[in-house]
């Protein structure tokens, strides 16, 4: 489990999530993130569907929130397997948005976070055995 690879991802995963979760955060005070905001095409679902969350105004900056939390938690290496529960729906929820509404957008960057995710569990998986038996 402490291997220099797992090191690296749940440095590169953590990262990630800081910067993309932070940006989410910073929207709530400012009207746009220190990142360019993505343009989703009209025809689709993607831009209703991102305008929907954006009109709901509590749930990406929970989810950046949440985002941050994971991240840093990965980065200090407290709580991984927590953490890793944490982010296994929202990195299913990019994925699948990405998938369903968003195919040309953010796909890479969606198979990177969620494959990420999914080698940290693989190699945690000694911790997530009690849930399965």
């Amino acid at each position: 489990m402490n291997s220099n690879f797992t090191k690296i991802i749940r440095f590169v995963l953590g990262l990630i999530l800081i910067v993309f979760g932070a940006n989410k955060v910073i929207m709530i005070f400012m009207e746009s993130g220190f990142l360019p905001q993505p343009s989703f095409p009209e025809a689709g679902g993607a831009k209703e569907f991102m305008n929907s969350l954006d009109t709901a105004g509590y749930i990406l900056p929970i989810v950046g929130a949440l985002e941050v939390y994971v991240g840093v938690l990965l980065i200090l290496k407290k709580w991984v397997p927590f953490a890793l529960v944490v982010l296994a729906p929202i990195s299913v929820n990019i994925l699948l948005f990405h998938f369903f509404l968003d195919l040309s957008g953010g796909m890479i960057g969606a198979l990177v976070v969620a494959t990420l995710n999914g080698v940290l569990i693989y190699k945690h998986w000694s911790q997530f055995k009690p849930l399965f038996y």
